[in-house]
Parts: structure tokens; sequence; C-alpha cells
């Protein structure tokens, strides 16, 4: 699939879940790449930059982005925004860094007389941004240069990174598909739950799908590998423990999810936290994995056959404190009462096809 493509599916996925694109640096839906003659010619060149949501910078988001093509993202990190308000056509070299943090990335633009264009940056930041885990003041840099590398516009742009493990959900959970991205499958934490799992299958092994079998045979087998793998998680001592807690702006629509390295070394994790955990370890064994949030709550499941509409769902949260059987009778009960508009389904399948991968 083309990163166009993908911007087209998360745009798709994101309208599934019931939101619009993201109001994010340069997104889609702002003028980015709009040509238009100001009213009034000043001759000068102007230069606008957003930076993060309200300032703010998510490490989601800036993975996201930074791993889509220049000119072809969605949305980013920062944006500048060129309005050539001269008479003659002009060429820009703009550069943009989060000091200590990211990489620089240089874009050069050319724009004719009276036009304005949104370029859209999302540097690659360095391993330290995804192993910070408290808010932090940043600052963007951002210089202009002209043909003859001289500098024509250079300022910095005050920014607080959020912590690695802060999920942006939006109003109405808007970009909830952003949660596959504490879906890490290949995780060495995770693949020490499948070690473990062998153990309480009848032949020890876990084999995911196996498309030799047909639906009527892998439902069962499926329903094997899924309680194999919660009482794995249960003899290791897993137990709920909320720590959804976090810092800075939109603490409504905001909150800390643990990866699952982090819950499975610690042995503790609330819904999501533990939602994303299962998924982890079904999508690596090449299983279709599901999150369904719903109001304060949260469950994971897989789909049972190949192709097959039905999914067996898991009340994750009692891992630690019941049997898979009443985890698997409690998730149904629990969904069954909230109105469908109230419910909320991440299909980490489309979520990746959607350009949306692991964290680093």
């Amino acid at each position: 699939m083309s990163i166009r493509g993908k911007a087209r599916a998360l745009a798709g996925l994101l309208l599934v879940v019931g939101l619009t694109t993201p109001a994010f640096p340069g997104d889609e839906s702002s003028d980015r790449g709009d040509v238009r003659t100001p009213s009034a010619v000043r001759l000068e060149t102007t230069y606008k930059i957003q930076a993060g949501i309200d300032g703010e910078i998510y490490p989601v988001f800036a993975n996201y982005a930074s791993l889509q093509r220049q000119g072809e993202r969605s949305f980013g990190v920062v944006s500048v925004t060129v309005s050539n308000t001269t008479q003659s056509t002009i060429r820009r070299r703009i550069s943009v860094r989060i000091n200590g943090w990211s990489e620089e990335e240089i874009q050069t633009v050319d724009l004719a007389a009276g036009a304005i264009r949104t370029l859209v940056f999302a540097p690659a930041f360095l391993p330290r941004l995804y192993q910070n885990h408290e808010i932090m003041a940043a600052a963007a840099h951002v210089t202009v240069t002209d043909a003859a590398a001289s500098t024509l516009y250079e300022t910095t742009v005050p920014v607080r990174l959020r912590a690695a493990e802060d999920i942006f959900w939006g109003h109405d959970f808007k970009y909830a598909p952003f949660i596959a991205s504490w879906i890490t499958p290949h995780d060495r934490l995770v693949e020490s739950v499948l070690s473990r799992a062998r153990q309480f299958t009848p032949d020890r092994r876990l084999p995911g799908y196996e498309e030799w079998k047909d639906a009527s045979q892998q439902e069962p087998a499926t329903y094997r590998q899924a309680k194999a793998i919660f009482t794995a998680l249960q003899r290791s001592g897993l137990s709920y423990v909320k720590s959804s807690f976090t810092l800075g702006d939109h603490k409504g629509i905001s909150e800390r999810v643990r990866m699952p390295h982090e819950s499975l070394s610690q042995n503790s994790a609330n819904c999501i936290d533990a939602a994303v955990m299962y998924a982890s370890i079904f999508e690596n064994l090449g299983m279709d994995s599901v999150i369904v949030i719903v109001p304060g709550h949260a469950y994971a499941g897989v789909r049972v056959a190949q192709g097959s509409p039905k999914f067996l769902m898991i009340d994750v949260a009692l891992t630690g404190r019941s049997t898979f059987e009443a985890a698997v009778t409690s998730a149904e009960a629990g969904m069954a009462r909230h109105a469908p508009s109230t419910v909320t389904r991440v299909m980490v399948e489309q979520a990746r096809s959607a350009g949306i991968y692991p964290m680093p």
C-alpha cells in the first residue's frame, strides 16, 4: 500500500470509530498546499509556526508522522506556513529540529508571488523520546534560508513533550486507532509469555490459525490458545493496578497506557494496559485481534477463525482474579450493556494497514 493509500486508510479507520481527520499541524483539513493571492500585497514573506496539539507533542503521533514520506503526511509534529506576499517567485529552505530530541528535517519550497503554502515536518526523534516517562519542556527550532544560504528567518517555539506512555484519545475517542502503537508483538517479554503459555495446551503448541483447518476446527483451537495465554499470565501473578494518571493538558481526554513490557515486568495492568498486552500476544501468533473500548472499561478479543466475523472477547482485567470462562462471560455481558454508539472498536489489522505501527 502506498503512503497516500495509508493516509486514506487512516482517515477511513478514524471515520469507522466516528471521527474526522486529526487537527494536527498541517493536517489535510488545513490550508496545506493552498495557493491564493492576499487581498493586499506587501513586499515581504511571512512565516507562521504551529507545533503539537496546543503546543504538546505526543510521542505516538510523532512516531506515526515520522514514518510517512515528506509531502504525503496526513499531519505532522510542526508545520510552517509560508506566505509570499512579494511580487516575485521565491525559494526557501526550511529546517526544523526539536533541540536535543530529534534529528533535523529539511524541506525546500518554491512559491509564486502571492502564494501561501504549509509544509508539514515530522523529524525523526531520538530514542530518548520513547524512553521519557514524564512531561518535559523543549523547543522547536525553525530556520529559513534563501538560495544563497543566507538566514532570512529563525525562531524557537516552546513545546512540551508528553511521556511516551501518554495517549491522546480526543473527544469521543477520536484517535483510538493509535492505541495500536502500544501493541508490540515482537517484545521480548511478550514472546516469553508465549513460551510459558505452551505448557497449558494439550499438545504444547501455539500455532495461531492453521490454514489447513476449516473454521469449525480453528475456533476451538483459538479458544484453547487464548485460555492458555490467560492461564500463563494468571500464573505469573498479573494483578490489576489502575495507574492511568498523567500530567499536562487535555486531562479528560488523555491517559497513561503502559507498554506491554512495563506491565509484564511489573506484573500489573489496568484494563487498557492488559488489552494491548493481549493484543500483542495474539498479533505475535498472526491472529487478528481487536480492542473494544466502552465507557470506563476496555476488552481484548481475537478472531476465532480466519475470515470469521466472530471474535472471542475477554475481560482482561479479570486475569489475576477469576477464571478464563468467567472473563469471557463478563466481556460478553459487559459489552451487551452498552449502546453501539458508545462502543469503540479498534481492529489491529486495519490500524497496521493505515500505517500505525508499534512505538520504538
